[in-house]
C-alpha cells in the first residue's frame, strides 16, 4: 500500500524539514511513500490541487483538530485495517495555517488529530510522519516503539 502525505505549504526551516525527509526515508523501508507540497498561494487552486494529488481510490485521511485523537497502538490499527481494506493508497492531508481549503476535511474518510495542542502546520506534519513510522515498526515488531 502507498502512502502519501498532502500538505499545504513548503517545510523552508533546515530542522523541520530535516526531521521530515528524516522520518519519509525511514517510512519507505515499510511501503512506498512520498510528499506532495501544494503552493497555499493558489488560494482556492489548492483544495484543487490538493485533491488532484490524492491517488485514485485512496482511503483519505485529513488532519483536523476535531477529528478523532489515536493512542500509537491505536492509530498502528487503524493502518493496519486500511493495509487490509485493499485499497491501494492512504492519503495524509496537512492543512498549512489556515487549515485545509474547501471541504477536504469534512469529505475524508477519516479526520485525525493530533491532540488538543495547537500545533504549527509544519510541526504537525513532522508529528504525523514519525507516528506513521512508528505504527510501521509496531505492525513489523521492530524495536523502535518503546
Amino acid at each position: 500500500m502507498k502512502l502519501r502525505v498532502v500538505a499545504i505549504g513548503r517545510i523552508r526551516e533546515p530542522f523541520f524539514r530535516e526531521a521530515a525527509d528524516h522520518y519519509i526515508e525511514r517510512i519507505r523501508h515499510y511501503a512506498p511513500a512520498d510528499v506532495v507540497e501544494i503552493d497555499p498561494r493558489k488560494g482556492k487552486g489548492a483544495g484543487a490541487a490538493a485533491r488532484a494529488a490524492i491517488p485514485p481510490r485512496a482511503i483519505v485521511v485529513a488532519l483536523d483538530s476535531t477529528g478523532e485523537a489515536l493512542a500509537s497502538r491505536a492509530f498502528a490499527d487503524r493502518v493496519a485495517s486500511w493495509q487490509r481494506s485493499g485499497r491501494p493508497a492512504v492519503a495524509f492531508l496537512v492543512g498549512g495555517p489556515d487549515g485545509l481549503p474547501g471541504d477536504l476535511a469534512r469529505t475524508a474518510d477519516f479526520r485525525l488529530s493530533l491532540g488538543p495542542l495547537t500545533l504549527p502546520h509544519r510541526l504537525a506534519r513532522v508529528v504525523l510522519l514519525e507516528q506513521i513510522y512508528r505504527a510501521m515498526t509496531i505492525l513489523r515488531g521492530d524495536p523502535y516503539d518503546r
